[in-house]
C-alpha cells in the first residue's frame, strides 16, 4: 500500500505531465534530431518552379503506401512549406519541423521504416478582394493532399533511421497522382459539374460546383415532377444516401408503395476544405449565394422537381447537419423542412470542447487560479480520451499552415472568421499556443452562430420555421457535438410569438454521428409524410401511392 507522501508525489507528477501537455510549447520540435530529408522535385514531372508543402511520412509496413496510412492519429509525418523551388531542386524537412502524432522528429525510435515524400502543389489565387494567396487548388478529390491529382510523391523507401545521428535521406518525388475520372451515370444515379461564375470571380481561378442525383423509379418514362431531398455533407460523388442495388434503401426504392423523390447531394470543394458550409464568407467566398442562385437553379432546370417549399427538404450529418440547419434557417421560405443529425456547433460555446466565449485558451481549462486541465477534443463511448484539443490542432498545423490543412478547425475559422491582413483568415486562436482572440470569437458570434441568429431574428424568422426543424444527436457524441444542440433546445423552449420548440432527439450512449432510431428509407418516408401535411389544399400526389 502506498504511503500518503508517495501518493501525493504521484499526483503531483500527473499534474506536472498534464500542465506540460498544455503549456506554451508542449512537445514543440527541439531541433535535436540530426537526420535531414530532401524531397526532390524532378524536372521530368514539374518544368516550372513549385510552391507548396513537403511531407515526409514514416510507416512500419508498406502493405499500403505510407501516404495512405496517415490519419488524425495515424502513422507519423513531418512537413514544411517551401517557395518557388526550381525544377530538379529539393524541399527540405528536418528536426526543426513539427510532426504528428509524434511532434518532435527526435522522438522517433531508431529503427527500420518505410519512408515516403509527398509534395502538395500550391497554386496562386489572385482574389477579387486584391489578396494573393497560395493554396492547394482542389482537383475534385475534396482537399486530400495525399490523394490529390497533380501532387507528387516518391516510391516508398526502406531506410534505417536514427534521429540522433547526422544523415541525409534523399527522396525523389517522381510520381504524379493521376486525374480523377467522374463516375459514369447509371440508370439510378446521374452527375453534373459546372464552373461557378461568382466563385471563379472571387478566387480568380476556375472554381466548380456539382451535384449527384438519385432518380426515382420510372423517372425516365414518366412526365410528372417530384419532391427533392437536398442531402448535405462532405465531398463525395458517390450515390446519395449510400444507395446501392441490393441494399435496404434500394429494396424500398423500387416498391410501388414507396414515395418517388429525387435525392441530390452537392459538391462544393474549395481551397480550404472539401466543403464550403454553404454560407457566404469573407475568406471562403459567396458559397451561400452560389448554391442558392446557381447550383439549386441548375438542378431545378435539369430535372423535374416540384418548385415549391413544401416539396424541398434538407438533411445531413455533422458538417452536413450544420448545413442542413443553416440552409433552412437562412432560407426559411425556400425549404420546407430539415432533418439535421449531429450538427457541427450551432453555437460556439462548445467547439469540440472549446468555449470560444469564455475560455482564455483553446488547449486547456483554467479550473482554478492554480490548476488547469487539457481541453478534450474527442472521446470514446466509455469516456476515454481520443485526442486533446492541442493534439487535434497541431495535427492540423502539420497538414498545413495558414489554415491550409483541409481539416475541421481550419475550415470553421475560414468560414466563420474575419479576413486577416495577409489574406488568409484571422484565426480564433493561436495554433501554437492555443491563446484565444476574443475579437475573432465575437466575429464568429455575430456572423455565423445559428443560436445567436435565431435569438436576434426570431420575430421575423420564427414564424417561417415552425414545424421545420428536426435535430438528432447522440448524447455521447465523439466530438461533444451534443452540447450545443442542448443549448439551442433549451432556448427554443422559451420562445414566444411564436412559441416553437423544434424537435430534438438524443440517442442514449450514441456516438458521432447518430441519426435517429429509423433507417434511411424510413426517414425519407417520414419526410414525404411531412410534405403531405404542408402541401396546399387540392394538391395531387402522383409521386406517391400511399
Amino acid at each position: 500500500m502506498k504511503t500518503r507522501s508517495t501518493l501525493l508525489l504521484a499526483l503531483a507528477l500527473v499534474a506536472d505531465v498534464a500542465n506540460a501537455q498544455v503549456g506554451m510549447q508542449p512537445g514543440w520540435p527541439s531541433g535535436r534530431a540530426q537526420v535531414r530529408f530532401e524531397v526532390e522535385i524532378p524536372s521530368s514531372v514539374r518544368r516550372e518552379a513549385t510552391t507548396g508543402r513537403a511531407y515526409v511520412i514514416f510507416a512500419k509496413t508498406n502493405q499500403a503506401e505510407p501516404r495512405l496510412q496517415i490519419s488524425r492519429v495515424g502513422t507519423p509525418m513531418f512537413a514544411r512549406d517551401f517557395d518557388r523551388v526550381a525544377p530538379g531542386g529539393v524541399a527540405v524537412v528536418d528536426g526543426t519541423d513539427l510532426g504528428s502524432p509524434v511532434w518532435d522528429l527526435a522522438d522517433i525510435p531508431p529503427g527500420d521504416y518505410w519512408v515516403q515524400g509527398v509534395i502538395s502543389v500550391y497554386s496562386e489565387f489572385k482574389r477579387a478582394d486584391g489578396k494573393v494567396l497560395w493554396m492547394h487548388d482542389d482537383q475534385w478529390e475534396g482537399q486530400q493532399w495525399n490523394r490529390s491529382p497533380g501532387n507528387l510523391y516518391s516510391a516508398p523507401k526502406q531506410v534505417r533511421i536514427d534521429p540522433t545521428r547526422p544523415a541525409t535521406v534523399r527522396l525523389v518525388a517522381d510520381r504524379v497522382v493521376p486525374k480523377i475520372e467522374m463516375p459514369a451515370n447509371t440508370a439510378w444515379v446521374e452527375r453534373f459539374r459546372f464552373e461557378s461564375p461568382s466563385l471563379t470571380k472571387f478566387w480568380g481561378r476556375p472554381v466548380y460546383l456539382g451535384a449527384t442525383i438519385l432518380l426515382p423509379r420510372d423517372y425516365k418514362t414518366s412526365t410528372i415532377s417530384y419532391p427533392v431531398l437536398y442531402e448535405q455533407g462532405h465531398f463525395s460523388t458517390a450515390a446519395p444516401m449510400r444507395f446501392a442495388e441490393g441494399n435496404e434503401l434500394h429494396g424500398e426504392w423500387v416498391k410501388d408503395t414507396y414515395p418517388r423523390v429525387l435525392v441530390v447531394t452537392f459538391q462544393h470543394p474549395n481551397p480550404y476544405f472539401d466543403d464550403s458550409y454553404a454560407v457566404n464568407s469573407v475568406n471562403v467566398g459567396p458559397y451561400g449565394d452560389a448554391i442558392m442562385k446557381e447550383l439549386v437553379p441548375e438542378v431545378e432546370k435539369r430535372y423535374r422537381v416540384i418548385r415549391e417549399p413544401w416539396a424541398r427538404w434538407l438533411h445531413g450529418g455533422s458538417t452536413g447537419g450544420w448545413e442542413a440547419l443553416a440552409l433552412q434557417i437562412y432560407n426559411p421560405d425556400f425549404f420546407g423542412g430539415t432533418w439535421a443529425y449531429c450538427p457541427d456547433p450551432v453555437t460556439f460555446s462548445d467547439v469540440e470542447g472549446i468555449n470560444l466565449y469564455k475560455d482564455a485558451n483553446a488547449y486547456y481549462k483554467q479550473v482554478t487560479e492554480w490548476h488547469r486541465t487539457p481541453t478534450i477534443n474527442s472521446r470514446e463511448i466509455n469516456g476515454e480520451v481520443r485526442q486533446t484539443s492541442q493534439q487535434r490542432n497541431w495535427m492540423e498545423l502539420v497538414n498545413g499552415t495558414k489554415g491550409r490543412s483541409g481539416h475541421q478547425l481550419d475550415i470553421w475559422s475560414a468560414t466563420y472568421g474575419p479576413l486577416g491582413e495577409d489574406g488568409y483568415f484571422k484565426p480564433a486562436f493561436d495554433k501554437k499556443t492555443g491563446v484565444i482572440d476574443r475579437s475573432v470569437a465575437e466575429y464568429w458570434r455575430e456572423h455565423h452562430d445559428l443560436l445567436q441568429y435565431l435569438k436576434k431574428n426570431w420575430t421575423t424568422v420564427g414564424p417561417r420555421l415552425v414545424d421545420k426543424l428536426h435535430i438528432y444527436t447522440g448524447d455521447a457524441d465523439t466530438y461533444f457535438l451534443d452540447r450545443a444542440p442542448r443549448e439551442l433546445d433549451a432556448w427554443m423552449k422559451t420562445t414566444s410569438n411564436p412559441h416553437y420548440e423544434g424537435f430534438f432527439m438524443y440517442g442514449d450512449q450514441k456516438p458521432h454521428c447518430w441519426s435517429g432510431p429509423v433507417s434511411p428509407s424510413e426517414r425519407l418516408k417520414e419526410m414525404a409524410q411531412h410534405g403531405l401535411r404542408h402541401m396546399p389544399s387540392g394538391t395531387t400526389t402522383p409521386w406517391w401511392t400511399y
